[in-house]
């Protein structure tokens, strides 16, 4: 009976470094891998792009989410949120155990940025309960964020039973920390790294995290060890660091 799981949040800027220098998806690929973890909660993963399959020779022939959780993860689901003429890209959640269903909830708060909610729930050998997963990426502005984190709120209470466990976790671009207010006063969930030291992780940017982006949020599990992986080589796959936690089912 697996009550530990092993889970980690990254955004991948699109599969480039900094300031899209260079290509990355293979090393990101490569390097995931190292992790183990058993789900990992992606943000701005590329669908499809036409503009970047024609430039790059060794551009991955389907969508980043497939070629990263090829062999591995034998469960995925994207959710495609900002479309344009070359392609689209969106969340991602990759996982070990049997996707049984998702959904993904378009949380816009305007057309000039295309923000969803990627909502998995998943079935875990032996737990009472399904697992509900929901991977996040909010705007960048605070009335934008605010109306995303209601939504998010009314979506939870409307649709995952209290007594199931939940893991919330992807780029809040939370600079001002609200969303503990919410998810955290509201309803009753906790974060990784403040159950562990306190406060959100810096994660943003890669190279010297000064900001408090990225975030883990659960119900129903007590946290081991929270980390924030920093250095190469993940500073050189994207601009944000990833998280990852060890958690038990309580």
């Amino acid at each position: 009976m697996p009550d530990k799981l092993h889970i980690a949040t990254y955004n991948i800027h699109k599969g480039f470094s900094h300031f899209k220098r260079h290509m990355t998806v293979h090393q990101l690929r490569e390097n995931l891998r190292t992790l183990d973890a058993d789900i990992i909660f992606l943000q701005e993963v590329v669908g499809q792009h036409t503009g970047h399959a024609a430039r790059f020779e060794n551009w991955p022939c389907g969508p980043q989410h497939e070629f990263l959780a090829d062999s591995v993860w034998s469960d995925f689901a994207y959710g495609k949120n900002a479309v344009y003429d070359e392609g689209h890209h969106g969340n991602a959640i990759l996982s070990r155990y049997p996707i049984m269903s998702w959904d993904n909830m378009d949380v816009s708060a305007h057309r000039f940025e295309s923000r969803g909610l990627l909502h998995c729930e998943m079935g875990i050998p032996g737990w009472p309960e399904n697992l509900h997963c929901i991977c996040v990426h909010l705007g960048l502005f605070k009335r934008g964020q605010s109306k995303q984190l209601q939504a998010l709120e009314q979506h939870i209470e409307e649709v995952v039973p209290q007594q199931a466990p939940l893991i919330i976790a992807g780029d809040f671009n939370d600079w001002r920390e609200m969303a503990s207010r919410i998810l955290v006063k509201q309803l009753h969930l906790s974060e990784a790294f403040e159950m562990m030291g306190g406060r959100a992780a810096r994660s943003f940017p890669s190279v010297l995290p000064l900001f408090r982006l990225d975030r883990i949020y659960v119900r129903g599990f007590h946290v081991e060890h929270a980390q924030v992986h920093r250095g190469r080589p993940w500073s050189k796959i994207s601009d944000h660091a990833i998280l990852s936690a060890r958690m038990i089912r309580r």
